[in-house]
């Protein structure tokens, strides 16, 4: 397994957000989790991220166990995580924004390379590149915060709500991108509130609710599962 996650436990203070899930992920596939605000979405990949230490629990990487690591190596294996938020640097360039996201990587004779790639991919940001992160949309800091965690080089891409406030047309947008990282070879976990997006461009998928997973399968049958529909897709 690419990717894996066993029994993992995590809690805040007294409270236990996570209750012991286990699951996983193959080379080169996207699975998402939903569930609703406070489900314990964002606390799984913070926790893979070792933003957040596990109670119990063991999460392993190509085979390797990454639990007992910290933040540093974990992006140096090959995870990047884009958390909800679009958290750009306001003050510095998007040139600049893009550059800290190799910042860890070695190889720094392919880095222009990497940002021609990037250009090609976000056209929007070679032409805003002198600007400032803040003085970017919505739409426009979202993609440049993936781009720049694009810049490591990710085997495996965390996302934490790209498409949170975005208008209808940005989500369209926004999910394309996200699409494409994943037919390039980019194993991709997607948390998303937009659970019909989700569904729709993950291969997998599992629902989580109040800490536990409850329901999880190919994202094409869960789309179809009548509890899903009923409490998440609004049918």
């Amino acid at each position: 397994m690419f990717f894996e996650i066993r029994n993992l436990r995590v809690n805040y203070e007294k409270v236990e957000a996570i209750k012991g899930i286990s699951m996983g992920l193959e080379k080169g596939m996207m699975a998402c989790i939903i569930g609703a605000n406070g489900a314990g979405k964002t606390s799984i990949l913070r926790t893979i991220s070792a933003l957040k230490k596990a109670a119990g629990g063991e999460i392993f990487f190509q085979g390797k166990r990454i639990d007992t690591m910290r933040t540093h190596g974990i992006v140096k294996m090959g995870i990047s995580h884009v958390p909800e938020g679009r958290h750009v640097f306001p003050e510095m360039s998007v040139m600049d924004n893009l550059l800290i996201g190799a910042y860890l990587r070695k190889d720094k004779q392919n880095i222009n390379k990497e940002l021609d790639k990037i250009f090609d991919d976000f056209p929007i940001l070679k032409q805003r590149q002198k600007q400032h992160g803040g003085s970017l949309s919505g739409g426009e800091q979202q993609m440049l915060t993936m781009a720049r965690a694009l810049m490591n080089k990710p085997r495996m891409l965390l996302l934490d709500e790209p498409t949170l406030g975005l208008s209808p047309l940005m989500v369209k947008e926004v999910s394309k991108i996200i699409q494409q990282f994943n037919a390039n070879g980019v194993s991709i976990i997607l948390v998303e509130q937009n659970s019909r997006v989700a569904l729709k461009i993950s291969q997998n998928g599992y629902v989580l609710e109040t800490g536990s997973i409850v329901l999880q399968g190919k994202s094409a049958d869960l789309i179809n599962d009548d509890h899903v529909k009923e409490a998440y897709l609004g049918a």
